[in-house]
């Protein structure tokens, strides 16, 4: 990734494919590797961040509207910064501004590609599960960088591009040599909107903020502790995740909703949508947002070293610190995320909407054993029974 290799994770991969295959591992062994496993995710979250802050600048924050600019444009949907980077050098100049989607979102905090790219100007749409309806007659191409592609409609299905580790039957797909020009010649086709076109969060708002990854935060590390030691800052929430299609998710906006003023909410990955629209505003008596966007779904390395500063602030342990985790769950590669808090020894963690299929009942009953992981319920009962713990 960006030019960063780790030998030892190559080498766990290899140990970890073969244990898997392996009809006569025990219980323990399994266990012991699924603590393995979730430290070599974590390095793995490590090495991206090493390479997107190398490459491009640690985030800063910035509010990102969610208007399109009439005349031509690209909407780049996916998590590859690079790719982004790529996208935005060769339409320099050439009259095409370039609009993130989902979790590309977090592309506007980093100073290498917002400072550098003036077209790159805004975000298009939520997360992933919208896409048919918020693609509906775009007049503009979307390019995908990863998986986060539904079965397209006819209504956008010709202006479709793919590339990196995405394909999809029919799509032209661009090869590793990133040449986009058929990209940028289909946005210059179809000339985009004739008008600027408000396209709102999922909550109304008309712009959202991203940038507030691990330095950013730890910038304001005194005005934080400071606030709580004095009474203005009560509680510490991550609240993300995988989002999805069921009316259950509507959970995760409502418990935003309900967080009283004197707490903050830190989210990342496309879970945000749900939240990052929503008119918080700042925690009393302090200059910050009561919504902090860390980032994509890898960046919850960056949340986690946030966590670890806060306890060395307080001297006390993660687990001890003012701090719930209500995170929302989708798809199986979600996993490694999940093992790895797992592996660092956080405990109390609260997922839903749903369990995934998966997690057999005798798995569900060893994670509540030796994590206290727990199911959501309901915002308002589980809003209780964390700020009654604290």
């Amino acid at each position: 990734m960006l030019g960063r290799i780790d030998p030892e994770l190559d080498r766990f991969f290899c140990t970890a494919l073969q244990a898997v295959g392996d009809p006569g591992q025990t219980t323990d062994a399994l266990w012991q590797l699924v603590q393995a496993t979730g430290e070599a995710s974590y390095r793995c979250m490590e090495l991206l961040d090493a390479a997107n802050t190398g490459a491009f600048g640690d985030p800063e924050p910035v509010q990102v509207p969610l208007t399109i600019e009439k005349g031509p444009f690209i909407v780049i949907s996916g998590h590859d910064l690079y790719d982004a980077q790529q996208l935005l050098e060769q339409t320099a100049g050439r009259g095409v501004n370039v609009y993130t989607h989902s979790e590309m979102l977090p592309a506007h905090g980093y100073p290498e590609l917002k400072r550098r790219y003036p077209h790159l100007k805004g975000n298009f749409g939520t997360a992933w599960q919208n896409q048919q309806r918020e693609f509906e007659d775009i007049p503009a191409p979307i390019l995908f960088t990863t998986n986060c592609i539904m079965p397209l409609r006819a209504s956008y299905a010709d202006r479709v591009f793919t590339t990196s580790v995405v394909a999809y039957p029919g799509v032209p797909h661009i090869d590793e040599g990133r040449d986009f020009s058929p990209v940028i010649e289909k946005a210059l086709e179809l000339g985009g909107y004739a008008q600027d076109t408000l396209l709102p969060g999922l909550n109304g708002g008309s712009t959202v903020t991203t940038g507030f990854a691990r330095t950013a935060v730890l910038q304001h590390a005194d005005e934080i502790v400071q606030a709580v030691r004095d009474g203005k800052l009560r509680h510490f929430f991550l609240v993300g995740g995988c989002d999805g299609t069921r009316p259950s998710r509507r959970y995760y906006t409502e418990f935003a909703r309900l967080t009283p003023p004197d707490t903050i909410l830190l989210t990342l990955a496309c879970g945000k949508f749900r939240l990052n629209d929503l008119p918080l505003g700042t925690v009393p008596g302090t200059g910050l947002p009561r919504i902090l966007d860390v980032g994509q779904c890898n960046d919850a390395y960056s949340a986690i070293r946030i966590a670890l500063a806060l306890a060395d602030a307080f001297c006390c342990g993660v687990n001890d610190l003012p701090l719930s985790l209500v995170l929302c769950w989708f798809e199986q590669k979600a996993v490694c995320i999940l093992i790895a808090l797992l592996a660092l020894g956080i405990r109390n963690i609260r997922l839903g909407p749903t369990l995934p299929p998966f997690l057999s009942p005798v798995v569900v009953a060893a994670l509540q054993q030796k994590y206290d992981l727990k199911a959501v319920t309901t915002p308002e009962n589980d809003l209780q029974a964390i700020l009654g713990r604290h």
